[in-house]
């Protein structure tokens, strides 16, 4: 690994035995004590050599020297603004987390944090904040590792978590979980309900097992299975001339009218990228993440909404649902996991299952 080259003139000749000298062949030591004279010299010419190679080594990994909490330490640092809300966020004392800091700009030899002093906040320098990513990924990664352990330890019984959104979770969910537990009684399944984008970090983290996600997936290392395809629909109060409308209404027609639409996630994306393309800009008169709240101020006249139809209670007499014709690509639902992760039996099994009650 390492290349240990002796640098010219690293070992000195032996005393007595200069090149070119006279007698250097024939001088012999006069005691014994002249003989260990002789070794010592490039002994201590090799001495200084490996000196200086172990520092070099020692130099190069110095980065050996990081370790999780110095990067816990610089993550709460960049949430909290202070050093003592890191501390308290961490359940250290604030000089423990100063050291920790101080210790990881030795080791990286950059300065990662302004400290302005005085009531100012602090703030990562642009080091930190490179740092900081790669921190972001390692923690994540180790804290995969302990639930893979967890996993591992569990076998048929323990724990499964999974994250679901909303509609899937009234929607497809239920099946699913009746399926499942008749099969795998001795498995928990925790569930959490969580926006779309926010599965895909928790899975990263290691803190779900499993989560159904929309596609494509972000830049989080998961591994997705296809279920179903979610399309679009226009859902118009029960007296609106949509109701009675003999063909599908058209984009323009929808943008004309105020809207509702949702707050955030990728539910919302296509609609909006939809009426633009059909040179309408939309026009919100309520953003909600709520099915039901949604569906009711439709009810009730404040605007019309585009939503998948698995949003949509379809038995409510209030409103009427009416297709698109493919006017908005349906949103794709999947169930991801980590790709990097040992993955239980159990949590096998439950993607097989939710394969199964979505299959057409």
């Amino acid at each position: 690994m390492w290349n240990l080259e002796l640098t010219p003139g690293a070992v000195e000749p032996r005393v007595g035995a200069e090149a070119g000298g006279e007698d250097a062949e024939t001088d012999e030591p006069e005691e014994d004590g002249d003989c260990d004279h002789d070794r010592s010299v490039p002994e201590q010419g090799l001495s200084r050599q490996m000196d200086n190679i172990l520092l070099l080594i020692m130099k190069r990994d110095e980065w050996l020297g990081v370790e999780l909490r110095h990067l816990a330490a610089l993550q709460a640092l960049a949430t909290e603004g202070s050093f003592g809300r890191a501390a308290a966020r961490l359940g250290y004392t604030q000089s423990a987390v100063s050291q920790q800091i101080a210790m990881l700009e030795r080791i990286v030899g950059e300065q990662l944090v302004e400290r302005p002093g005085g009531p100012r906040a602090i703030s990562l320098t642009d080091a930190g904040e490179l740092l900081l990513r790669h921190a972001d990924s390692i923690v994540a990664r180790m804290q995969a590792a302990q639930a893979d352990l967890n996993a591992l330890r569990a076998g048929e019984a323990g724990m499964l978590r999974v994250g679901t959104f909303q509609s899937v979770g009234a929607r497809v969910l239920p099946e699913v979980m009746r399926r499942f537990r008749s099969a795998w009684p001795a498995v928990e399944v925790v569930l959490g309900e969580l926006d779309d984008v926010e599965i895909e970090r928790v899975l990263e983290r290691g803190e779900f097992d499993l989560g159904f996600v929309l596609l494509p997936v972000g830049d989080a290392p998961l591994e997705t299975t296809e279920l179903l395809h979610d399309p679009y629909v226009l859902v118009a109060a029960a007296g609106s001339p949509f109701a009675v409308a003999e063909r599908p209404p058209t984009l323009a027609e929808i943008g004309a009218e105020p809207l509702l639409g949702f707050r955030s996630g990728r539910a919302l994306e296509p609609v909006e990228a939809a009426l633009r393309g059909a040179g309408v800009e939309p026009r919100f008169a309520f953003r909600s993440n709520d099915n039901p709240t949604m569906q009711a101020l439709v009810a009730a006249g404040i605007g019309n909404a585009v939503m998948p139809r698995l949003t949509v209670d379809e038995r409510d007499p209030r409103v009427v649902v009416r297709e698109l014709g493919g006017q908005v690509p349906p949103r794709v639902i999947a169930i991801a996991r980590h790709r990097d992760r040992y993955h239980s039996p159990a949590a096998r099994a439950f993607v097989e299952t939710a394969t199964v009650v979505t299959r057409p």
